[in-house]
């Protein structure tokens, strides 16, 4: 068809041409015919392009999943549907989470949002009791002011349980797992009729006493907390006096999982709840970036490279190496939640934290936030015949094998700069060695094309000559001259250790 039309319309656009010679109906009907070649092959053109003419192709090799550390593979094994069936059945034995249930005098005995935070704080005692006393069990216990959604003065406790890390140079680094022990159902304040929580959220309390349980047989350099927080479902009140805590503190959190929904919810009739699949929701320009940082993130092309989005990036290469492409994967969601929801992740967002949210790919929301009834044929509220158990053990093994590969993995290198002082087709890069990094430690340079949502590319800086200089305070600068135009894509540097594993991709700041 296209051949006739260039015939008998030289030099005309084939989109033209096939409007001219079809009638209208029949354009409709083959515009895919007109269309789709051109388009394909404009899609993939550079694809096409030898590697050696593109110069983002010809200096790195392609990023390929870290080796499998056997211990981690261990510490997956140990995670059963059954257990994480266990906690959040008893989390919905206690009939009604609501924070607000803090404040009645008659509630029968195990019921009620303290008796479900006793009940979470004797599962961290007895995971540190069988490891010998390993964590420091916490309570983070203080009373909420009344609010729009808190009536009255409100007594409010996050509890959590730290895992010190074992090296002194690096145990200062912290990586949080959460999920919040509070439910609700039609009405806020509703504290007596069920409000089981099933999936919202005691799947994601499982999914972080399944860590504390696994992670506390294991040792490693940097420190591991693990949390359940309430007060989520009266504005993450919960969650926020955590995260100034942890500011006010001088915790050095590098990364927070949050697990909110992550039951799967199986509904016979929605064929689209795909249970390979949990999304990891991560914030674009951080929150508590100032009209500076704004104006430089603008100017550089960042927006798209906040450290949340580099910690969900370090999930994804996780689930590479743990797990088979077709069994379970994380999906990177290019924003900080979803629409009209909010989530304990954005409390440390707005502290400077990195933080990200894992939810499930497909939610219903009969099964949220709803009084339990039967209505029209229609099952409402947060039942736990609904969730689904191996789903939730999925999230729960993601979540060890990030904690861990973190935990093992050196610190981010510092300072990391990027030189834009001359015109040029090369680039020039610049850091400090890591925190307490270890003499074997490697420094990859990492890249993408900017139009690509993860990175491609990888070539450790000794590639480029980096060779070391003692600097005053006792760290090494690392410099390097990369062979690739900074114009065609985004670049980043990582910590790396002898074993595979390695620390968040950390953007360059551009010094002029």
């Amino acid at each position: 068809m296209k051949k006739i039309a260039r015939r008998r319309f030289p030099g005309m656009p084939a989109w033209s041409l096939c409007h001219r010679i079809l009638s209208p109906g029949r354009a409709a009907a083959l515009v895919l015919a007109c269309v789709w070649p051109m388009s394909r092959a404009h899609a993939a053109s550079p694809a096409t392009s030898p590697k050696d003419t593109l110069d983002f192709r010809a200096v790195g090799e392609a990023i390929t999943p870290a080796p499998v550390d056997p211990a981690i593979r261990l510490a997956l094994q140990q995670i059963t549907a059954a257990e994480i069936q266990q906690s959040i059945t008893t989390l919905v034995s206690f009939n009604n989470r609501s924070t607000l249930s803090s404040v009645r005098q008659d509630l029968r005995p195990g019921e009620g949002v303290i008796a479900a935070a006793d009940w979470v704080e004797a599962q961290f005692q007895k995971d540190s009791a069988a490891c010998g006393g390993c964590l420091e069990v916490k309570r983070d216990s203080f009373t909420e002011a009344p609010q729009s959604r808190i009536p009255q003065p409100t007594p409010i406790t996050n509890v959590y349980a730290v895992l010190r890390g074992k090296d002194p140079l690096q145990s200062k680094r912290m990586y949080l797992v959460t999920g919040h022990y509070d439910s609700r159902n039609s009405s806020n304040e509703n504290t007596r009729d069920p409000a089981p929580g099933a999936n919202d959220d005691a799947s994601g309390v499982a999914v972080s006493l399944a860590c504390a349980r696994v992670l506390s047989r294991m040792q490693f350099p940097a420190t591991l907390v693990f949390v359940a927080v309430a007060g989520e479902e009266q504005g993450l009140n919960g969650s926020r006096h955590l995260a100034h805590l942890a500011r006010s503190e001088g915790w050095d959190l590098q990364g927070v999982l949050n697990n909110d929904i992550v039951g799967g919810d199986t509904t016979p009739q929605d064929k689209f709840a795909d249970k390979h699949l949990i999304r990891v929701f991560s914030e674009q320009v951080p929150q508590s970036a100032t009209p500076e940082e704004v104006k430089r993130i603008q100017a550089t092309g960042g927006e798209n490279d906040s450290p949340s989005r580099q910690l969900a990036r370090a999930m994804t290469a996780v689930a590479h190496t743990y797990f088979k492409p077709d069994s379970f994967r994380p999906v990177l969601e290019f924003r900080q939640d979803r629409f009209l929801r909010g989530g304990d992740h954005r409390s440390f967002n707005q502290e400077g934290f990195a933080a990200v949210r894992l939810t499930e790919w497909r939610e219903n929301f009969d099964h949220q936030h709803q009084n339990v009834r039967l209505e029209n044929g229609v099952q409402y509220g947060d039942l736990i015949g609904f969730v689904d158990f191996s789903y939730t053990a999925q999230v729960a093994r993601l979540n060890v094998a990030t904690l861990a590969s973190l935990a093992l993995a050196p610190a981010a290198p510092n300072k990391v700069r990027m030189l834009t002082t001359a015109l040029g087709n090369n680039t020039a890069l610049t850091w400090s060695s890591a925190d307490g990094a270890a003499p074997s430690t490697i420094y990859d340079v990492v890249w993408r094309e900017t139009s690509v949502p993860d990175w491609q590319y990888v070539a450790s800086s000794a590639k480029f000559g980096d060779i070391p200089t003692k600097q005053q305070d006792g760290s090494e600068l690392h410099t390097v001259t990369v062979p690739i135009s900074k114009d065609n894509v985004i670049f980043g540097v990582r910590s790396v250790d002898p074993a595979g594993h390695s620390s968040p991709v950390v953007i360059p700041v551009v010094e002029h």
